[in-house]
């Protein structure tokens, strides 16, 4: 039985990532620190007979014990709300922790998987937007601590696939959205289907003109699984392609969810990039994969998990370790 690492396991993509790999008959063994990732999301894989949990910071040494044959390294605030709360977290996560992530993979002769971001391409002025697309970002904007770090990752895993002949995989992994959200995490999706469960307005950034294109998890985790097992080390844009507008997709979740809430109008944040697709043509013909899940259906079930929470947690904000890691 061949043995994968994930970091960020309780996240919302690495909860579902191990769940994938354990039905398709590896051993897992999962890692978090829960800063911001949830213990809920993985108490269902506790008692799995594959799947062993360790809680630890990845910025410190990492030690597995016996053989490791693939490393997916998704740990990393990644919402707004996260990284510009622990700014220096997420800096070191992507720096320190993927220098020890990589390490390890070289020290395991492991093949290893980088989760990038569309974030490196900034406030793209390309669109829709390239792996060849060098980006436009403001490091010292208040974007910058997550762009740069998950930049610096892309150049630190392609220095180790060069220099040591490190086996390596990168995804640049576009809006994503599915059961496992944390539902005050700041994206849009979350943000929004939060507030109509609240009994809130909608609150749309901006004259809500900027687009933004959304995947459902199922189609982000398959085409995830599809390039760790590929041949390609370069960057892959992972996402779904049809594109809408903030102020069109308003109106969508309120007719999806027979809400009555308004749109509000506020102020756009600083760096908030206008626009944001995936030019798929290299998942496509590398890969042969390309999202199947239309947005409906991904909404309607998304929906149907937020719903399913307890009336105290519309309104909480997880960070079961944070006083643990924030001073450090």
């Amino acid at each position: 039985m061949e043995r994968v690492l994930i970091t960020g396991v309780a996240g919302f993509l690495g909860s579902h990532l191990a769940d994938k790999f354990l039905t398709e008959g590896f051993e897992v063994i999962g890692i978090d620190n829960f800063i911001t990732g949830n213990p809920k999301n993985i108490a269902h894989l506790n008692p799995h007979p594959h799947f062993q949990f360790i809680e630890q910071d990845i910025t410190n040494y990492i030690n597995i014990e016996g053989d490791l044959h693939y490393i997916l390294h998704f740990a990393s605030p990644a919402s707004p709300i996260d990284y510009l709360r622990i700014p220096i977290q997420t800096l070191k996560v992507g720096s320190l922790g993927t220098h020890n992530v990589l390490g390890l993979a070289k020290a395991k002769n492991a093949r290893v998987l980088i989760a990038s971001t569309s974030e490196v391409y900034g406030d793209p002025l390309v669109h829709p937007q390239t792996e060849e697309y060098y980006g436009n970002v403001n490091p010292i904007g208040p974007r910058g601590v997550y762009d740069e770090a998950k930049r610096f990752q892309e150049a630190m895993t392609m220095a180790y696939h060069n220099f040591h002949g490190l086996d390596t995989r990168i995804v640049r992994i576009f809006n994503t959205y599915g059961p496992r959200m944390r539902l005050n995490d700041g994206r849009v999706i979350p943000a929004f289907m939060g507030q109509i469960l609240r009994g809130e307005d909608l609150t749309v950034f901006g004259d809500g003109s900027q687009t933004r294109s959304f995947c459902y998890v199922d189609d982000q985790v398959e085409g995830i699984f599809k390039l760790l097992f590929s041949d390609y080390h370069l960057p892959v844009n992972i996402g779904n392609p049809v594109e809408i507008s903030i102020l069109d997709f308003a109106k969508e979740i309120i007719a999806l969810t027979n809400g009555d809430s308004k749109i509000i109008f506020k102020d756009l944040p600083v760096n908030d990039p206008m626009q944001r697709c995936p030019d798929i043509t290299k998942a496509k013909k590398i890969l042969n994969w390309e999202p199947k899940i239309d947005r409906k259906t991904g909404m309607k079930k998304t929906f149907a998990y937020f719903k399913s929470l307890k009336p105290e947690e519309l309104y909480q904000v997880e960070y079961k370790n944070f006083d643990k890691y924030i001073k450090r």
